[in-house]
């Protein structure tokens, strides 16, 4: 009789380890009493009746998602390549095993068709200048359209935007316009400052006396430096007046001595 009751409550032991369940913090447990629904199991130790029971793990942290490479078409009909990822999490267990087969594939496939209507939608321009936003608007209708399984679309980074040879030629020429178009804009600006700053400085000089003496004298500082220059003495026009008013015979004054014949 002892010996009975032994095997008995060891049977009772060990069907009662096998009905533990552990469940992680960072999942939740789906009960299921004779195939209904029953609850959400919290994190710890669970008891699971055998047979009359059954649960399942729903791992809630947050997933990465690599996006398969999509062919799409622009608005301005040009092919291009686009790929992405996405971050989601569980929010509701319960849905996210009882609304949706597989949450995980039907996360991917509605992300890769929501990606190529929105690139569809835009231009190639506004899809190489407005990622940011475009990729905002993948992510809201992603996460309006999966609310109902449990499940909460965080971000949605475009990665790639791979485009044909020949467009990428097309927008290396195009840019290359751009720049030298800036460069002959910030050339002219400068020409148009520099004439402005001329025309006020030979304002100054006509106006202050002497001041156009000491920029002669200036500038045949500079040349006289340099040995290998030939100077070439402009005569203001102030010093031709002036002699004009004297006695002295311009003539002479300017003319070269001759060297005597030895």
């Amino acid at each position: 009789m002892i010996v009975i009751i032994a095997i008995v409550i060891a049977i009772l032991f060990v069907i009662l380890l096998g009905s533990i369940r552990q469940i992680n913090e960072y999942e939740r447990g789906i009960l299921f009493t004779c195939g209904k629904f029953s609850k959400i199991l919290q994190p710890g130790w669970r008891i699971i009746i055998p047979i009359f029971q059954s649960f399942n793990k729903v791992d809630i942290r947050t997933k990465a998602v690599d996006v398969p490479e999509q062919d799409a078409i622009t608005k301005d009909n040009v092919s291009v390549r686009i790929n992405a990822v996405i971050y989601y999490k569980v929010f509701d267990a319960s849905k996210a095993l009882l609304e949706v087969e597989d949450f995980r594939y039907a996360v991917s496939q509605l992300a890769q068709t929501t990606m190529r209507n929105a690139v569809g939608a835009v231009s190639l321009d506004e899809l190489l200048s407005s990622r940011e936003k475009i990729s905002a608007e993948i992510c809201s209708i992603i996460d309006k359209e999966t609310d109902p399984w449990g499940i909460k679309v965080e971000n949605v980074e475009l990665k790639d935007i791979a485009l044909p040879e020949q467009m990428k030629r097309v927008i290396a020429r195009v840019a290359e316009a751009e720049r030298e178009k800036q460069a002959v804009i910030t050339k002219a600006s400068g020409e148009v400052e520099a004439s402005t700053n001329l025309a006020k400085a030979a304002e100054i000089m006509s106006s202050t006396p002497g001041a156009l003496h000491l920029r002669t004298l200036a500038t045949i500082n500079d040349i006289s430096s340099d040995q290998s220059n030939t100077i070439i003495f402009a005569v203001p026009v102030e010093v031709l007046d002036a002699f004009k008013g004297s006695n002295i015979n311009l003539n002479k004054v300017l003319e070269p001595k001759k060297k005597s014949d030895k």
